[in-house]
């Protein structure tokens, strides 16, 4: 199955807030407040052009925010509905956030996920980013990651 990514619009704020509530907030119990999507400003990413959607059957149920930085592309949060794991919309987000990132220019692209979210940490490792360095960021203790596009 194969999805067509799309960049976000103000016509979307709503249902990409209501998936990031429902792919994160079963986070919070292990981490002990909201992760890290869960306080961002949607409304200010989909201004600026940084957030793609996936739609299946016209609703949305993936989402990616990249931030392009100086050296490399942070893939700032990549997320799937519940209702749609296991179709690939995980896979093909992080498929064109690389491709996004070669297109803009990046040898690099970066991100990062809070040490408790192991399996996220085993899927990065499997796809090729390797782990760079642990800090506590705003109260979090993230694990960065990066993979060379080259």
């Amino acid at each position: 199955m194969s999805f067509k990514p799309r960049v976000a619009s103000q016509n979307d704020l709503a249902a990409i807030q209501d998936l990031v509530k429902d792919a994160y907030t079963p986070y919070v119990s292990a981490i002990g407040r909201k992760p890290g999507p869960l306080l961002d400003d949607y409304e200010a990413l989909i201004n600026a052009g940084r957030v793609t959607v996936v739609d299946v059957d016209r609703v949305i149920r993936g989402i990616l925010v990249l931030i392009p930085e100086n050296d490399a592309m942070l893939l700032d949060n990549v997320a799937v509905a519940p209702s749609a794991q296991g179709l690939g919309l995980g896979r093909e987000l992080m498929a064109h956030a690389e491709q996004r990132a070669r297109i803009d220019g990046y040898s690099l692209i970066r991100l990062y996920t809070h040490e408790l979210m192991t399996m996220n940490i085993e899927y990065y490792s499997r796809i090729g980013y390797a782990e760079t360095h642990r800090a506590e960021q705003n109260g979090l203790k993230r694990v960065f990651m990066a993979k060379s596009l080259t």
